[in-house]
């Protein structure tokens, strides 16, 4: 049931708007194109829906304190998982998220997308759940309060496998995809209210 804002309440309500900003977003900017040196582009929120999907219904409350945002896909993270800062090994173990994971459209050669079986550790992942596993042993409790989400859901990689970072594409290249970005990212925090 609505508040009088006209804003979703329940967790089921707040869940199906969250799947829908995401899936929004993958659709937005799945349709955008990039040139050199940008050889191969992941959208995780595509080929690895499914597990992207659980993270947002499983977590995404209202009325949190803050929404912590990191800039866009790691390769051995949110590439392979579709969970922010995805690291494998904490993804299952300490958010209990394990799904299929597809592939990538077109998928480089020096960061193939194995899903939850990549063996490759994303330090900054393991890194920041980590840290959250040791301030909250309890995943709920955690995102009672918080939620992490990516500016991004691209991985932009050059030829030899390179990352590149969205702030170094070519302005007229960006600016569909921060106006993209931006827009979730305004419904994100309109749906949890930080």
């Amino acid at each position: 049931m609505p508040r009088a804002s006209g804003k979703p309440r329940s967790k089921s309500a707040v869940a199906d708007a969250a799947e829908a900003i995401s899936a929004d977003l993958s659709a937005e900017v799945g349709g955008l194109e990039f040139g050199d040196p940008v050889e191969v582009v992941y959208n995780p929120l595509d080929y690895a829906w499914a597990s992207h999907r659980k993270y947002v219904r499983t977590y995404a409350r209202r009325g949190i304190r803050a929404l912590l945002l990191g800039m866009n896909p790691g390769p051995w993270g949110m590439a392979q998982t579709g969970v922010p800062f995805g690291e494998v090994e904490m993804v299952k173990t300490y958010l209990g998220i394990e799904a299929t994971v597809g592939k990538p459209k077109i998928e480089h050669p020096k960061r193939p997308v194995t899903g939850f079986a990549c063996t490759r550790r994303e330090v900054s992942g393991a890194r920041l759940w980590g840290w959250v596993e040791s301030r909250f042993p309890d995943a709920d409790a955690f995102f009672d309060d918080f939620f992490v989400w990516n500016d991004c859901p691209l991985s932009f990689m050059e030829q030899g496998g390179r990352n590149r970072t969205p702030d170094k594409l070519p302005i007229e290249e960006r600016r569909p995809l921060e106006s993209a970005c931006g827009k979730a990212l305004r419904a994100m925090v309109d749906l949890l209210e930080p």
